[in-house]
């Protein structure tokens, strides 16, 4: 088996290994509203649940060069975020949002996605996700780096569910129905696929 070092790789090759072998990772898409007024949305696959209870998700957001992406600037000015859910119906839309926009630029508007109001925080979602939570800043973390920090680990706090009705029913989640999609290496993205099942020793 090949042993490597990563503190003999640059960053891109640490990247190439970390996002090739943690897969499937899910994508939040994720909007913030900037102090200028401006909707900002961009995904993340650097994602995943803390705690349900209370229910939490984080967001681990890369700077570019030492610089913060607006996403986590508008999160700590705002205390506020929503987190949506990728699916195979609206990946092709979120994709176009992955560009790199000034920040007085909207991917939303971009990506001709539709605003919706949210019910707690006023940091509006989109139409087109089956699945969207709006979150309060919980905690942050400037975390990474030699010189200056590399990212921002963003915690949420979920303070409302938005379910499509046709894909929740007793309580959960019609997967088949949600039909999410996940990230793995590259422009690689993959669906759901076969499913089996383990029973959990007791």
């Amino acid at each position: 088996m090949l042993s490597i070092d990563p503190t003999n790789n640059t960053e891109r090759e640490n990247y190439k290994l970390l996002t090739g072998s943690i897969i499937p990772r899910p994508i939040a898409f994720v909007t913030t509203v900037s102090k200028d007024g401006v909707l900002n949305g961009a995904p993340f696959s650097y994602f995943n649940i803390v705690s349900s209870n209370p229910p939490m998700v984080s967001l681990a957001i890369q700077r570019s060069e030492g610089r913060q992406k607006d996403t986590a600037r508008n999160i700590l000015d705002s205390k506020e975020f929503v987190v949506h859910i990728v699916d195979k119906e609206n990946v092709e839309k979120i994709n176009i949002t992955a560009a790199s926009l000034p920040p007085d630029e909207s991917e939303i508007k971009l990506a001709d996605l539709t605003p919706v109001k949210s019910a707690i925080i006023s940091v509006p979602g989109v139409k087109e996700a089956k699945i969207r939570m709006e979150c309060s800043l919980e905690h942050s973390v400037e975390l990474g780096g030699l010189d200056s920090p590399s990212c921002d680990f963003i915690i949420g706090k979920v303070v409302q569910f938005h379910i499509e009705n046709n894909i929740y029913e007793n309580g959960r989640i019609d997967y088949n129905g949600l039909a999410a999609v996940s990230r793995l290496a590259g422009n690689n993205y993959a669906e759901t696929g076969e499913v089996f099942s383990i029973k959990r020793p007791k």
